[in-house]
């Protein structure tokens, strides 16, 4: 059976705009090709386009038409479309989504599952989101406590993180603790520097209305009128995970993110990432939400890597089983 080919052709001839849709050597058709396995022949104006996906394939490439008539693609517009498209919503999420108040004024849920984590963090005191790498998880949990504060409905951000990562200990990494800790701690700060500009946060650190901190100093505390992130929550122990939700004290929302598939732990600990859903599951005001692969909203081969280490580790587990 042949595979499904599509066929267009973008008259009257504009030079100009076929190349700004196409990127410098072609590098916008490379991105569309990868990202839905299809394969892409242009003669001038006319564009051959075969693959199960060539329909939608080609849907993209008008839309890309459209938007190059007065500026240059970058690499973002063209991966953020991929990512719509692969969940057949070419306008991205509900248009009910809530509008968040920081600077990124583009930024909205990519996908219907991000539209729902917005809203659910928005409803619930606290939400848990469960997915994949680049699913948006600790990003968009950033960017509703930066709306929070800005909107008065808190008066701090606090982000944690447990210093557990890809079997490194604090003891290899130089200087004081505060030093050793700041690596985990780094993709929190890029975050909050991409949301509100890197003076509005230095400024909020110096009037302690932003912490970051390694989840070891959470303990002993109670955090009121605050809105609370623990990223990375599978490398932390069922008592870890208890410890922290403990903390939340009056007017306060916490976000928990992680990915289950990503445990850093020792062979004989328990992740309470894991085990939490069980056991709060069904409590009211507490939500559990899961991301999939397909809501990957980073280079389109992300979803893929993440797709093929998925069949593998249940072709192991089928193993196993026999």
């Amino acid at each position: 059976m042949s595979e499904p080919t599509c066929t267009h052709s973008f008259t009257p001839v504009d030079n100009d705009r076929l190349a700004r849709l196409c990127g410098a050597l072609d590098e916008n058709l490379k991105q569309i090709e990868t990202g839905l396995d299809v394969s892409i022949q242009r003669r001038s104006e006319q564009f051959t386009l075969r693959g199960q996906h060539a329909e939608a394939a080609l849907a993209l490439l008008l839309r890309f038409y459209d938007m190059a008539e007065k500026r240059d693609l970058g690499i973002r517009d063209i991966q953020l479309s991929l990512v719509e498209a692969r969940q057949h919503n070419p306008q991205g999420a509900d248009d009910d989504t809530p509008q968040l108040a920081t600077r990124r004024r583009d930024l909205k849920g990519r996908t219907p599952r991000q539209g729902a984590y917005i809203k659910a963090i928005f409803g619930h005191d606290i939400t848990f989101g469960i997915g994949p790498a680049g699913t948006g998880k600790t990003y968009l949990a950033v960017a509703c406590a930066v709306d929070a504060m800005e909107r008065d409905a808190v008066k701090r951000i606090v982000l944690v993180r447990p210093a557990v990562e890809a079997g490194e200990k604090l003891g290899f990494l130089p200087g004081d603790l505060a030093q050793k800790v700041d690596p985990y701690l780094r993709p929190l700060y890029d975050a909050l520097y991409d949301l509100m500009g890197f003076d509005k946060v230095a400024r909020l650190f110096e009037k302690n209305l932003i912490e970051i901190a390694p989840l070891a100093y959470m303990r002993g505390r109670t955090l009121n009128n605050a809105f609370i992130i623990l990223d990375e929550a599978q490398n932390t122990t069922p008592e870890q995970m208890k410890m922290f939700l403990t903390r939340i004290g009056f007017g306060s929302r916490a976000v928990i993110t992680g990915d289950v598939t990503q445990i850093d732990l020792a062979r004989h600990q328990k992740s309470g990432l894991v085990e939490v859903e069980r056991i709060l599951g069904k409590v009211r005001g507490i939500h559990f939400h899961h991301f999939q692969s397909d809501d990957v909203v980073r280079h389109p081969l992300v979803q893929k890597i993440v797709d093929a280490y998925d069949h593998y580790q249940a072709r192991q587990d089928e193993k196993s089983e026999t």
